[in-house]
């Protein structure tokens, strides 16, 4: 029996440690959720006024003329919305929607299937567009800008070009490292948008909404607890308020209060800005092993046994967010606030040390 209790809790641990709480990356239990609690319409899309403005506007001038709407890029961190508004974009023009993914695209056949398939002003939608390679790529570029295939027929000295005619759609790309892309593919998108992370007012509107559609009973207290640990991700809060019901369910008498929702979170070790064990890991580690910074992205990697790509692209953004963390020249750097948060003594002189450690952990 205790051997079978130590297996379940190894199998826990790497549970948690493959789909973090707090990410906005999409998880095994999130696709269900994410499509019950999906907007329909841009006017239920909270948040992100100036992009729904934007493309409002857009895709009005569209429908008006009878063409198909320009290729629309999106970009941001995961959880934002770059699914649900590429949802939204086709319902409001009142086309079908095709979706595949960067990495499932392997070779230029595969994408050359997808487009002869399309159908006037449809839309193909690719997530982690930056994932492409860049031989899928180039045959992007003619799709996209005359609505036209290449395709070689033949092999050696005989080889030909054939060029097919493609119907008129929409290409909307989602990514979250724009830098990525290359510039002749960034070039070819008429609309690009960014998507940030959602105010606090926004993501309780969010949580509110979706208690209201999930049948879940809380109070105004109880929602804001969700909301402001919700790092400004409209997918972790629902992820958060499907937790703290299943808590406020066997703890509680159903009911989501300020309590049942601190106490919850708190089980979960979300504190009240949404860090959780790892955030808190990486400001410890360089606060208490480097003085407080500057150091290299690869040394604080190998000091917490993760890889620096992971710590730049997932724990980093929002921790500079709010202020926690800083990018020098000579390193990463922790800030005042980082230490008033952990509740760690500020050392003034800390930043008239000698920087040992540079960007390349050295």
């Amino acid at each position: 029996m205790g051997v079978l209790r130590f297996i379940c809790a190894i199998i826990l641990q790497m549970s948690q440690e493959k789909e973090r709480l707090i990410s906005g990356k999409l998880v095994t239990d999130d696709a269900k959720l994410d499509t019950s609690l999906r907007p329909r319409c841009l006017p239920d899309f909270i948040g992100q006024k100036r992009l729904k403005d934007n493309l409002g506007v857009a895709i009005q001038a569209a429908k008006q003329r009878g063409e198909a709407l320009d290729h629309v890029l999106l970009y941001g961190p995961p959880g934002l919305g770059k699914t649900t508004l590429s949802h939204i974009i086709a319902l409001e023009m009142g086309v079908n929607i095709r979706i595949t993914s960067g990495p499932a695209i392997e070779r230029q056949g595969d994408l050359a299937a997808i487009l002869t398939n399309l159908k006037p002003f449809d839309i193909l939608f690719i997530d982690e567009i930056h994932r492409l390679s860049r031989n899928v790529e180039e045959v992007l570029y003619p799709a996209m800008e005359d609505y036209a295939l290449d395709i070689m027929v033949g092999k050696g000295p005989g080889a030909r070009s054939l060029r097919l005619k493609l119907p008129h759609f929409t290409l909307i790309g989602a990514t979250t490292r724009y830098a990525m892309l290359s510039a002749p593919l960034r070039d070819r998108f008429g609309s690009i948008f960014r998507l940030d992370f959602y105010d606090e007012e926004a993501i309780h509107d969010i949580v509110r909404r979706s208690a209201r559609i999930l049948g879940v009973e809380a109070d105004e207290n109880g929602l804001h607890q969700i909301a402001c640990r919700s790092r400004g991700t409209p997918r972790v809060a629902n992820r958060l308020l499907r937790r703290v019901r299943d808590y406020a369910q066997v703890k509680g008498n159903g009911l989501i209060t300020a309590d049942i929702a601190a106490e919850s979170l708190a089980c979960l070790e979300v504190d009240k800005l949404g860090l959780d064990e790892i955030d808190h890991k990486v400001l410890k580690t360089i606060i208490h092993k480097f003085g407080g910074g500057p150091v290299g992205l690869e040394t604080i990697a190998a000091a917490i046994s993760e890889e620096a790509d992971t710590i730049m692209d997932v724990y980093e953004p929002y921790l500079l967010q709010l202020g926690f963390l800083e990018r020098t020249p000579r390193g990463r750097q922790a800030t005042r606030l980082a230490y008033q948060h952990l509740s760690i003594p500020y050392q003034n002189d800390k930043n008239n040390q000698q920087g040992l450690w540079t960007e390349n952990g050295s």
